[in-house]
């Protein structure tokens, strides 16, 4: 089968090569020729993807990239895998899935298969891509071509995470879209979980995220009350987690980052509005977490106030800003929420992390870009007035910092088990 999967990022890149190892011939579809060269040159500019398994599908004939959509019209699948963000007013911003949708549709045959894999809110598929799709090719849904959601479910940095293991949930706009979908992803995916509609799979996708962007908002709320009250939130969770029904543990942290968390729970509370219904939980939750990173700040200046030092003036190390640990994805990162908060008060602030060497570009927050980690050495982590602990990297030297820190802060319990002194050691 051949199948052209657009956008070669955290989702396309990984599914691209699931598709190809299991016999499918794939091409890659993006609009950055950088990325599509690193590609064809069996290079990874991801971490966590190995540039040999690039190349071996590249050598096996069973990937290419390009950046030519007209090969669409030689292929019998295409999915679709490109950022769906909120725009400046925190509202859904499909511009990357309708303009993906334009492209496609000159080239669309009778009979091919087109599936949305990017996180949004119910009637995306069947209502604002189908339009697109069907006035740009003059075929119409669901009879002359297949339409079908699966979103992504990646967990980038955890090896034990497989794409060709995790179920996957397929929802097609007709029964005969479903089955051609499930057709398609049984070649690569070893379990389906078909549902009844796009929509379904839809919502199911917003689910998942609004289950843990819920849970973590109640940890982050119960570390800010047991905090006042002197007891450890990281304790009463390990202690809690013992409980073997009725309990699932969630960590606090110093906010919400990556392309989901962060943004997907507000597809469905703007999606709501249109249905006269209010979201109050996701909102809530929302509060809480994006509250995070102030609080980080003011835990980083009772910190500093302990030794006498303002903020301003003083010099903090941000250790990490990939949005979670043991990846170079910093998407939405809070550490660039902590960062700005603490230049506005007047600190003078330095990053540390070792899976991203150089800021690229981001849209939130263009004014880091290009700027450098720095060595992590004894001379240079005593040299500066706090260190701030944000993403808890297997990589990073806890014990080099715990000895040569004046003052560390820790959003991640980061440094339980280590001997360090406890007057210049907090937890936030």
């Amino acid at each position: 089968m051949n199948i052209a999967i657009i956008g070669l990022g955290y989702v396309g890149l990984p599914l691209s090569l699931q598709f190809a190892r299991s016999g499918a011939v794939v091409v890659g579809l993006d609009i950055d020729a950088h990325k599509v060269a690193a590609c064809n040159a069996g290079t990874s500019y991801i971490r966590h993807i190995d540039g040999t398994a690039i190349a071996e599908q590249l050598s096996g004939g069973k990937f290419f990239a390009s950046t030519d959509f007209a090969v669409i019209g030689n292929v019998e699948a295409v999915l679709i895998c490109v950022p769906t963000p909120l725009n400046r007013n925190r509202e859904p911003d499909l511009s990357y899935v309708l303009l993906t949708g334009r492209s496609i549709a000159p080239h669309l045959r009778k009979g091919t298969l087109v599936v949305l894999e990017s996180t949004t809110y119910p009637g995306t598929t069947d209502g604002e891509l189908r339009q697109v799709l069907e006035e740009g090719s003059g075929l119409k849904a669901g009879t002359d071509f297949h339409l079908a959601f699966s979103a992504e479910r990646e967990d980038p940095g955890n090896p034990e995470s497989h794409v060709g293991r995790i179920p996957k949930v397929v929802g097609g706009y007709t029964p005969a879209c479903l089955e051609r979908a499930k057709q398609v992803y049984g070649i690569a995916i070893k379990t389906l979980v078909p549902v009844s509609s796009c929509r379904a799979a839809e919502a199911t996708k917003l689910l998942e995220n609004i289950f843990r962007s819920v849970n973590i908002a109640l940890v982050n709320e119960l570390k800010v009350i047991y905090g006042a009250m002197g007891i450890d939130i990281w304790e009463v969770i390990e202690a809690a987690k013992t409980k073997p029904f009725g309990f699932m543990p969630f960590y606090p942290g110093p906010g919400l980052g990556g392309h989901c968390i962060p943004i997907d729970p507000f597809y469905l509370t703007w999606k709501a509005r249109e249905f006269g219904q209010n979201t109050r939980f996701i909102e809530l939750a929302g509060e809480i977490n994006t509250s995070m990173p102030e609080h980080v700040v003011d835990c980083v200046a009772g910190a500093l106030n302990s030794v006498r030092k303002p903020v301003n003036g003083s010099r903090v190390l941000l250790l990490g800003i990939a949005y979670k640990p043991d990846v170079d994805d910093e998407r939405e990162s809070p550490s660039y929420v902590l960062w700005d908060l603490l230049e506005q008060r007047g600190a003078e602030v330095c990053y540390h992390d070792p899976h991203v060497p150089v800021i690229r570009p981001t849209r939130e927050h263009p004014q880091f870009a290009g700027r450098k980690s720095v060595a992590l050495t004894p001379e240079s982590v005593s040299a500066y007035d706090a260190v701030l602990l944000a993403t808890r990297h297997r990589a990073l030297d806890y014990a080099l910092i715990a000895q040569h820190a004046q003052l560390i802060v820790d959003t991640r319990n980061a440094f339980a088990g280590l001997p360090v002194d406890g007057r210049r050691y907090f937890k936030a």
